[in-house]
């Protein structure tokens, strides 16, 4: 089921495929440039996505053509401060949901653009997109999670060229180095991205968001922490209703119908 929802601004649009939300940044004029209008919308879209318990993944995606080239600039020429207050650019980067996020790209992700796919869980790409933070070539540096994400997504030396020259990647050297889950033809990033989303969707709600949780907070946990940290969530989900119904729906070899408690 398709059902549309309500942002608060019009340049941020939400939709409804059944557990999955898709928020679609919609500033075609501008290649979809955030404003600080547009961080606060797509902010609340995310606690939106994180706030109902019948969303399980959200998918990220621009109008126009683009996904996303950064910052406003003539919005921060303005005055406008676009970051918000402990949440960042597009209120994203410093405060991914914690439910999962799919970025799905065509054409450009530069600069914060770039920033806040690399704030995503995955990436589907067309073939024709291309990613870069070229904020050097501005004389200004990649602080929306560009210099801190980029290293740990591909190799560090390929990250550092990327900063230092503000060169663009395309969505093929994305995909060969790791950064790019799925490449496909262009128009196709948000099909595909939602075929991902609906896969991902069926699986237990509780047990995807911890499974996310793991995965993203694990590699900064202190080492002799790690195994306690994990079994105290393992716990969480071993004692839910979930794990109960997905036990039950394998016994009787049925589709689980999950709770997400």
């Amino acid at each position: 089921m398709t059902t549309t929802m309500s942002s608060n601004a019009q340049t941020v649009q939400l939709r409804r495929e059944g557990a999955v939300l898709v928020i679609t940044i919609d500033r075609p004029p501008v290649r979809n440039a955030i404003d600080r209008a547009t961080s606060e919308a797509l902010a609340h879209a995310m606690d939106e996505l994180d706030a109902d318990p019948t969303l399980v993944i959200g998918v990220l995606t621009g109008a126009g053509g683009h996904f996303c080239t950064g910052m406003d600039l003539k919005a921060f020429l303005r005055g406008e401060r676009v970051e918000l207050p402990g949440r960042g650019l597009a209120g994203l980067v410093q405060t991914p949901p914690r439910k999962p996020l799919i970025a799905a790209i065509e054409g450009y992700a530069l600069a914060g653009g770039c920033e806040m796919a690399l704030a995503c869980d995955l990436i589907v790409a067309a073939e024709s997109a291309q990613f870069g933070i070229p904020e050097v070539k501005r004389g200004l540096i990649a602080g929306s999670g560009g210099l801190l994400r980029l290293p740990r997504r591909i190799p560090p030396h390929i990250a550092m060229e990327l900063a230092l020259t503000g060169d663009l990647m395309s969505a093929q050297d994305a995909r060969q180095w790791g950064l790019v889950n799925r490449l496909v033809p262009a128009g196709q990033a948000l099909q595909a991205a939602l075929e991902l989303a609906t896969r991902i969707a069926a699986n237990g709600p509780l047990a995807v968001r911890i499974t996310k949780q793991v995965v993203s907070e694990s590699p900064t946990w202190p080492a002799d922490e790690v195994w306690a940290r994990q079994n105290a969530l393992l716990e969480q989900v071993i004692a839910s209703d979930d794990a109960r119904e997905g036990a039950a729906a394998f016994a009787e070899k049925r589709p689980a119908r999950w709770s997400g408690h």
